[in-house]
């Protein structure tokens, strides 16, 4: 049965949103409801981060549940801020769904401020500054989704982020967090950046969302990266092994609907075979992995229940050259 093969926490989360928010319908305000109610994929108290891991505050989703529930109800003025249509990188679209909540909590100071040497050279760009407590932050914004690409069970524990691979091996964690740690948050202190801040920076730290996917049975001691334990999970498998991981019916999960658990319709539920044909007929032309959702029934709609990447039967043999190189 999938039940007993489910590793516990791949599948608690999807459960835990699901009745907790099991009155919101909309994807956008669900999938900012879940950026405001997920855990942070890193631990803030880990020494290894020096205290530049930011966190919303306990609970702050709770706190604002009257206006989450209105604007479900009434989510017209947040799709057009959004603007979905635009967008072509998910993290995007997660800062915009940020932006709208800070903006109704008074602290949005401002979002994507461009920081110029001139009139042509960008140094960067501030993801956010917020007024909290009458001290202003610069907070960057990462949503990431990467694969553990370390299949040994008796793996005691892993040393390096650069084996969470992005699902186009053209990422790791380590990378990004190296890029995030010793540029994009240093550049508050670049005096093109200093002149357009209204006062001077308390703290500047990254605020890190998303879903690490493991292989079943991997049982690894993440603690050494930082990792939060309690991060939102899946699992990744190869499309020769699809059938193995998923239950009867699920789905293809689009890029932009990556954040918040799915709920769907009907008609958007694909039974095993029908999604095994989507899958191969993908990758004969395109080696790019995709996500898909395991999908249980309630009343005329399906929920997620758990996630995961398939990905090419030759994926892991390139995100290992990837690690190596």
């Amino acid at each position: 049965m999938l039940a007993e093969r489910m590793h516990a926490p791949s599948a608690h989360h999807q459960a835990q949103f699901q009745q907790r928010w099991a009155d919101l319908c909309n994807p956008h305000v669900r999938a900012l409801t879940w950026l405001l109610d997920a855990p942070n994929v890193l631990d803030a108290d880990a020494s290894r981060w020096h205290g530049k891991i930011a966190r919303l505050p306990s609970g702050a989703a709770d706190n604002c549940r009257d206006w989450l529930l209105q604007l479900d109800t009434d989510p017209g003025a947040l799709e057009a801020y959004l603007d979905v249509q635009r967008f072509t990188r998910l993290g995007r679209y997660a800062e915009r769904l940020l932006a709208w909540y800070f903006q109704h909590q008074g602290q949005l100071v401002a979002h994507g401020l461009p920081v110029r040497s001139g009139k042509e050279e960008t140094i960067g760009e501030f993801d956010f500054l917020l007024n909290v407590d009458q001290k202003l932050l610069h907070w960057e914004l990462a949503t990431k989704f990467y694969l553990l690409a370390v299949s040994d069970p008796a793996l005691e524990a892993v040393q390096q982020a650069d084996y969470f691979v992005g699902p186009n091996l053209a990422d790791t964690l380590g990378r990004k967090m190296r890029k995030i740690l010793d540029r994009q948050l240093a550049l508050g202190e670049h005096p093109a950046a200093q002149a357009l801040l209204p006062q001077p920076l308390s703290a500047a730290q990254a605020l890190v969302k998303g879903w690490l996917f493991h292989r079943r049975g991997a049982q690894l001691d993440l603690h050494p990266l930082g990792i939060a334990e309690n991060h939102c999970r899946g699992w990744w498998c190869t499309l020769s092994e699809i059938e193995t991981h998923m239950d009867a019916v699920g789905t293809i999960l689009p890029r932009i609907t990556w954040l918040a658990p799915a709920r769907l319709s009907l008609a958007q539920g694909l039974d095993i075979s029908d999604l095994k044909q989507q899958l191969h007929q993908h990758f004969e032309h395109d080696g790019m992995p995709l996500m898909v959702a395991s999908l249980r029934r309630e009343g005329d709609e399906w929920f997620e229940t758990e996630r995961g990447f398939v990905v090419p039967d030759a994926w892991p043999q390139q995100a290992v050259e990837k690690i190596s190189g």
